[in-house]
């Protein structure tokens, strides 16, 4: 099988989610991250917080969800990784060669969100398993 013909800069973060920001946020700065970017997102109409942890080249996603959605993490048994986010160089020509590859692409398009300076989009694969695979450029 040959790869597509896709460009992917780096691991760009990992994603966690979080039953306590400011718990987790106090964790991850004793093993030596710094916060780098907060920020809030709607997740079912309702707000949740993000905030983006870094240490070298390093980042991890960490974001708790509003309500309901946060009691299941708490109930969880195994591990918390949510996903894995790839770096890219164009959202748009990643998503096109994705979608014609025949992969589970979870969004209709690109999303853009609020983060960082000038914000970013992603979308979502799924892999063999059920995992999720994000793909990002930070605008």
């Amino acid at each position: 099988m040959n790869p597509l013909q896709l460009s992917i800069r780096s691991l760009q973060h990992i994603g966690i989610p979080v039953t306590s920001i400011i718990a987790s946020e106090t964790f991850y700065k004793q093993l030596g991250f710094i916060d780098v970017m907060q920020a809030e997102f709607l997740h079912n109409r309702e707000p949740g917080t993000c905030i983006m942890m870094k240490r070298g080249d390093m980042i991890i996603e960490l974001y708790q969800l509003p309500g309901r959605e946060l009691e299941s993490i708490g109930k969880r048994k195994d591990g918390h990784i949510d996903h894995i986010a790839f770096d890219v160089p164009d959202i748009d020509e990643a998503f096109a060669i994705l979608k014609a590859g025949g992969f589970t692409v979870l969004e209709e398009a690109p999303v853009f969100l609020n983060f960082w300076q000038n914000g970013c989009k992603y979308f979502n694969i799924l892999g063999p398993d059920g995992e999720r695979l994000e793909f990002n450029q930070m605008l």
